[in-house]
């Protein structure tokens, strides 16, 4: 007889939707850890732009494939694959089953649906080229040499369209055509959270990063990273620093990152929706769903 392989939770929904608080109850309930899915909290100094989970719930529950690398020295999704696939190896040593908790499409898929990504290290000196390119000019590229993957990454999404463009200048294969799907040494369950007050919920949010001091964070990146670092054209971080440029004022810059959180959370909902086959939780009994879903899986 086979053994049962362990289970990955994975709780998964749009930005703001609440995830971070519900996975902490969730973890407590099953005593568990908590593996980080989420693109931008893999960066050091970046805290308060990306609502990372703060020390104090960082010390409640054990949360991992947080702060693994400098902005200065990003990883790109393969790296990301492997760290994380390491340390999920690692705790499901320890425990039957783990959660992972997450916004970020590609970085979910690569651990849970058996995506391989390609492992293309970074072309330092073709980046350089790219990153002088408008962002729609970037894309009518992609376009034109992978169709494609020009399709599912967004026009605003620099960072993946000029990843695409790195994989196929490099090997000289379409990027849409080397993820390649393998099987999984985990069982999965995906549960999903979607709160029905969602636009409240951003603006809320937005509003105290700004307070809480989203503006001295985007400071203190320029100071020990520079200007020109890539990852300040995060949502929140590209209106905060046109803001310290003196090019929008502080009212603007809310409106402006409320705005492209919005439609950040609209893509996040179609992605889930079209990728993944989640049980989406009633949001005012999420935590009793959530855990009866769960022990339904273990039996």
């Amino acid at each position: 007889m086979q053994p049962t392989k362990p289970l990955v939770i994975a709780l998964m929904g749009p930005t703001a939707g609440g995830k971070t608080e519900l996975a902490i109850n969730i973890a407590n309930k099953i005593k568990t850890s908590i593996h980080n899915v989420d693109s931008r909290q893999i960066y050091i100094d970046m805290d308060i732009g990306t609502a990372k989970p703060t020390l104090e719930q960082q010390k409640t529950i054990p949360h991992f494939l947080i702060d693994l690398c400098l902005p200065s020295k990003p990883i790109n999704l393969h790296e990301f694959q492997l760290l994380a696939r390491k340390s999920m190896d690692k705790e499901l040593k320890k425990r039957k089953l783990i959660l992972v908790v997450g916004g970020s499409g590609l970085y979910l898929q690569s651990l849970i649906g058996g995506l391989n990504p390609p492992a293309v290290p970074p072309q330092k000196f073709l980046r350089n080229q790219l990153y002088k390119i408008k962002k729609n000019e970037l894309h009518n590229l992609l376009k034109s040499c992978d169709p494609i993957a020009a399709m599912k990454i967004h026009q605003e999404d620099s960072v993946r369209t000029i990843r695409a463009l790195e994989v196929f200048y490099a090997t000289g294969e379409k990027f849409s055509k080397q993820k390649n799907l393998t099987s999984l040494p985990w069982r999965v369950l995906e549960l999903g959270l979607n709160p029905l007050n969602l636009i409240q919920r951003i603006e809320l949010r937005t509003k105290k990063m700004y307070q809480n001091g989203l503006i001295e964070e985007t400071e203190n990146l320029i100071i020990k990273y520079g200007k020109d670092l890539e990852l300040l054209k995060t949502i929140g971080y590209g209106e905060a620093k046109s803001m310290i440029n003196g090019n929008i004022t502080y009212a603007e810059a809310l409106e402006i990152t409320i705005k492209r959180t919005c439609q950040l959370a609209k893509r996040q909902k179609t992605w889930f929706r079209n990728k993944h086959n989640s049980k989406w939780l009633n949001e005012e009994n999420a935590l009793s769903e959530a855990l009866s879903f769960i022990e339904e899986v273990m039996g």
